[in-house]
């Protein structure tokens, strides 16, 4: 009876909506400074598109890793075993520091590949210096990650949320200070918008830290940690984990991150409007990112309990109401396909009139196509989740792979750059790419829980 899946609605979406808030909180950083950067012309936008698309790059692997640490503090919490717990916590932190500094150091020896990439000069000219400043900012936001995993295993999801909130808020005044030169600041331009960014993600990691410290049922775990006194075997877990599911974010990531420089290759126009279509498409794509989390947490519950025939219950409830959300983004991309776009850029603007016309041209038909692709890419990254709070990594990792980068990015490339279909072609592929990845990774998902219910 479908009244067996829709009564699993309202606990899940307790559980989804505050990660979703604070999901899209990290991706309104990114949409405050698109639109305020915006106001000061299409190749600042440009600038800020290609300069993010490295950051993209290295977030994906940092966040992606970061996700190991969820299904086992959750599987640990199902069992009531707070040693294992605690050692997921620590070592993932551990882990994920550094792999925080080494992206860091990466993105900065990645900067001169910018002018290899046949991007417009100008647009390279901008890029560069923000990059510089905002790549620091990866540090501070991957250990967030791994004690936002840590709280999302827990259940503790309003925790990074709050975290989030407050950091966006910093984000926004001091976009507005340092962007247009307010109240006696000077105005930096977009390097005002990478300070904010920075800035704002150490709060996240001081406020998240100092909740967790404070709350009952987490303090426990996060006093007196010994960071340095490490165990091989949970070390070799986390890493098990992570990697299979840093390559599986890269693999998406990598293939969005491809179309802003395909985008870029075709001229700043088409790539400030891709970066428009994009930061939307990535607005609502946190919805599925929330209930993704969802899934692995209770599915990593389910699995700690053995309760095999619950699991997959509970999993198809949330695939469901996944579906009937992304339905919905899809009429309102559909609806509002033209309005949307205008959020970015000074519509009244004579001197960039001719640019700002072309550009929101093509933001508008890019977002009929990512209408289209809300369900499947809400479908792929929810039944992700639930492998993942299986602990099923490794094949995922190979689907998202063949997905991606065997089916979508030719198709993309080919579409992009050979056919008048240009910016919607690059978008075509992508569509190509998620609905492969959410068809074979929910046949993996169906064969693994039905295997298992059959041990029961």
């Amino acid at each position: 009876m479908l009244s067996n899946y829709t009564k699993e609605f309202p606990y899940t979406l307790r559980l989804a909506a505050p990660v979703i808030l604070g999901m899209l909180g990290h991706t309104f950083v990114g949409l405050i400074d698109n639109i305020m950067v915006g106001q000061l012309g299409t190749a600042e936008l440009a600038a800020v598109s290609l300069g993010n698309s490295f950051m993209f790059i290295a977030m994906s692997l940092g966040i992606g890793f970061s996700t190991a640490i969820t299904p086992l503090v959750a599987e640990a919490a199902g069992a009531s075993n707070f040693t294992d717990g605690k050692a997921a916590l620590k070592h993932g932190l551990f882990l994920c520091t550094t792999l925080g500094i080494v992206l860091f150091l990466g993105v900065l020896a990645a900067k001169p590949l910018m002018y290899f990439m046949q991007q417009p000069a100008e647009v390279v000219q901008l890029a560069i210096p923000y990059l510089q400043l905002v790549a620091f900012s990866l540090i501070p936001l991957i250990i967030f990650q791994a004690l936002k995993q840590f709280a999302d295993g827990m259940s503790m999801t309003r925790a990074p949320m709050y975290a989030t909130l407050v950091a966006n808020i910093i984000n926004v005044v001091i976009n507005y200070l340092l962007i247009f030169g307010k109240f006696g600041f000077p105005a930096m331009g977009m390097i005002g918008a990478a300070v904010g960014t920075l800035v704002s993600r150490v709060v996240m990691v001081i406020f998240l830290w100092v909740v967790l410290q404070r709350n009952e049922v987490s303090k426990a775990y996060v006093s007196t940690i010994r960071f340095f006194v490490l165990e091989k075997m949970m070390l070799k877990k986390i890493l098990k984990l992570g990697f299979p599911s840093a390559l599986q974010m890269l693999f998406e990531v990598g293939v969005f991150t491809s179309a802003v420089w395909l985008s870029g290759i075709l001229g700043k126009n088409p790539q400030a409007a891709n970066q428009i279509a994009l930061n939307l498409a990535a607005m609502t794509f946190m919805v599925g990112m929330g209930l993704s989390v969802a899934a692995m947490v209770r599915v990593g519950n389910q699995k700690g309990l053995k309760h095999y025939t619950e699991l997959r219950r509970i999993a198809l409830s949330i695939f469901l109401l996944t579906l009937v959300i992304e339905i919905c983004f899809a009429i309102c991309f559909v609806l509002f396909h033209e309005m949307l776009p205008t959020m970015y850029l000074d519509t009244s603007d004579v001197t960039n009139a001719i640019d700002n016309r072309e550009v929101l041209s093509i933001a508008s038909k890019l977002l009929l196509i990512a209408a289209i692709f809300q369900i499947s890419d809400g479908i792929q990254v929810v039944v992700l989740g639930a492998l993942r709070g299986l602990q099923d990594v490794t094949k995922p990792t190979i689907i998202t792979f063949i997905a991606y980068w065997i089916i979508g990015f030719p198709i993309s490339y080919y579409l992009g750059l050979h056919t008048p279909y240009k910016n919607e072609g690059i978008w075509i592929g992508l569509l190509a790419g998620l609905t492969t990845s959410a068809i074979l990774l929910y046949s993996r998902f169906t064969y693994l829980s039905k295997q298992m219910i059959q041990q029961e």
